[in-house]
């Protein structure tokens, strides 16, 4: 037999006994109630009926007392009584009730005989004894009904109790009965069917924890043998894909690891609560470690300026850019420059598994900047006088030779004067980098309003933007505060910017000044929709002498420029772009 069939039937048996017990006890409550009614309505009818006659015979006998005799209330009263008389003599079922209305009848049948007579009972009714005997009698008779039917009620009231109580034990014995055969069934699926689903239980919880030996049990119940031979099974199937998977698992690791240890750039893997996970050789030799720091927190193993806030702040998904100083770690004396960036470690549904530190040894990369700088501070010093010299000598030499503007001396004359102006534009850049650089630039801050300063720098390039077919629009974002800053150096920021979206905007194209406020820093965009910078030249753009296109523009130092000036006044400087869909230059300042 199948397990829904055992269930059922057991079910069935269990609803099926309590059923019964529940109808025979109402059935037995409803005879009870029924045969109470019926008892207890007949002993008050009679009850009734007599207190009726006993009030009709006190009537009669005030009459008769009474200072004059009223024969017609008399004769209603005796009317009435009989009445009663009747009454009671059909309620009476039993033998001995209607033997006790006959004999009440009898003793009626001798008062009547008497009352037939008024006057003379009147008469007589002081000195003869008769008719109160009489009357006595009949009372008596009465009042023997009246008991046996007060008695009778008492008996059916004990009755009652005792079918009660005989009600309150078949109940008891029916709950009984179904508590004892709930309790065998509930055990019997105990038995049956509990101890295989806590063996399979166990053998779950064996599997969850990779222990695929288990012993599954053993039942007659056919559903339970399929459900054990199936996890049986799938235990094996478990088991292979667990094996197959761990090897799997293994050669991608070591894959993974042998990525990780092949390049050139130091790297470390480090938790979502900050502790090195992975420091790959490059890293520890960089480091100069001889035992890898795992299980160390980042900020303790290198301590840097800033470190701890930079790494919070990607641990918590915060994507604002920040322009880490380089790393100084000294290896045998030896002091070393590490530029670091780090990154988050993403999963699908946004949530942060890490960070990504990498580090890049550019200690003689810093030297030869550090040389180069001081190049071009020098060279340009000793350049620009000597230029500025020619020049002077060459507008001389120019407006003494007072040649025809047709003829070709001029063409060459404005050319010569045209590049010197150029090569003079190209030393001063150089020399102002440098000096930011250098520290030897300073600003004079003022409360500025930017708006008006966008502004004008939007008017500066209308003329050549129109050339050009390239509308400027200018867009601020809600009210600015005033913000300190050298506004000088901010509109060369904003002129450097501007000429150079209209150098690589396209005709009819759009440049856009847009203004924010955003997390207590001032925000100014400039975007265009021109040809876009690749993205493998942006990490490089504000770099000196960097170049992104083959358009003719400067010499690569505006950018660069932009960044020191912008970063003189404690703000950050950025690009999105996207090839061939323009870009989009910002910077933002402290308010």
């Amino acid at each position: 037999m199948k397990l829904r069939s055992k269930l059922f039937l057991g079910s069935s048996a269990l609803v099926t006994v309590a059923l019964a017990g529940l109808l025979l006890a109402i059935f037995s409550v409803l005879q009870l109630t029924q045969a109470k009614n019926q008892a207890m309505d007949q002993h008050l009818r009679i009850i009734e009926a007599s207190m009726g006659m006993h009030q009709e015979l006190s009537k009669q006998v005030i009459l008769l007392l009474a200072e004059e005799l009223d024969r017609e209330a008399l004769k209603r009263s005796d009317q009435r009584f009989k009445v009663w008389l009747g009454k009671a003599a059909q309620i009476a079922k039993d033998q001995n009730e209607q033997i006790a209305i006959r004999q009440v009848a009898q003793a009626y049948d001798h008062v009547d005989g008497l009352l037939a007579k008024p006057l003379t009972v009147r008469r007589s009714i002081l000195s003869n004894d008769g008719f109160g005997n009489a009357v006595e009698e009949l009372r008596d008779q009465i009042y023997n009904v009246q008991l046996h039917y007060i008695q009778a009620v008492e008996q059916e009231e004990e009755r009652g109790q005792q079918r009660a109580w005989l009600v309150t034990i078949l109940l008891a014995a029916t709950g009984l009965a179904v508590l004892v055969i709930g309790y065998i069934t509930a055990h019997t699926i105990a038995q049956r069917f509990g101890r295989p689903i806590e063996s399979l239980a166990r053998a779950a919880d064996q599997i969850g924890k990779g222990d695929f030996e288990v012993v599954l049990p053993v039942t007659t119940v056919a559903e339970m043998s399929a459900l054990s031979q199936r996890f049986g099974l799938m235990a094996e199937a478990l088991r292979q894909f667990k094996n197959s998977d761990v090897q799997a698992l293994q050669a991608e690791q070591q894959q993974l690891q042998g990525v990780l240890d092949s390049i050139n750039d130091g790297l470390l893997i480090v938790d979502c609560s900050g502790r090195i996970e992975h420091a790959n050789p490059v890293a520890q030799r960089q480091l100069g470690w001889n035992t890898i720091q795992l299980a160390q927190p980042l900020t303790n193993a290198l301590s840097h300026s800033g470190l701890s806030e930079q790494l919070q702040q990607v641990l918590r998904g915060d994507n604002s850019e920040f322009d880490p100083t380089d790393l100084e770690v000294n290896i045998d004396g030896e002091k070393r420059l590490l530029a670091y960036n780090l990154s988050a470690i993403n999963l699908d549904d946004g949530r942060i598994l890490g960070a990504v530190m990498v580090l890049r040894d550019v200690t003689e990369q810093r030297a030869f900047d550090q040389v180069r700088s001081e190049f071009v501070l020098r060279a340009s010093h000793e350049l620009r006088t000597p230029v500025t010299g020619m020049l002077m000598a060459f507008s001389l030499l120019r407006e003494g030779m007072q040649a025809p503007s047709s003829a070709r001396e001029t063409d060459l004359f404005n050319t010569v004067e045209e590049e010197m102006n150029r090569l003079l534009r190209l030393i001063n850049d150089l020399l102002n980098v440098s000096r930011y650089q250098h520290g030897l630039q300073s600003v004079e801050r003022s409360a500025c309003d930017l708006e008006p300063l966008l502004q004008r720098a939007r008017q500066r390039f209308v003329s050549q933007a129109k050339e050009q077919q390239v509308s400027i629009n200018c867009e601020i974002n809600g009210p600015l505060p005033l913000i300190q800053i050298d506004p000088v150096q901010i509109e060369r920021v904003l002129d450097n910017l501007i000429a150079n979206a209209l150098r690589h905007s396209h005709y009819g194209g759009t440049i856009r000044l847009r203004a924010r406020l955003f997390a207590e820093r001032v925000v100014v965009t400039v975007e265009d929709n021109g040809e876009g910078i690749p993205f493998q030249q942006q990490s490089r753009i504000f770099e000196p002498f960097v170049q992104v296109s083959h358009r003719k523009g400067g010499a690569g130092l505006g950018l660069a420029l932009c960044k020191e000036i912008v970063q003189l006044h404690g703000g950050h400087i950025g690009v999105h772009s996207r090839t061939g869909q323009g870009s989009q230059f910002y910077f933002a300042l402290p308010v």
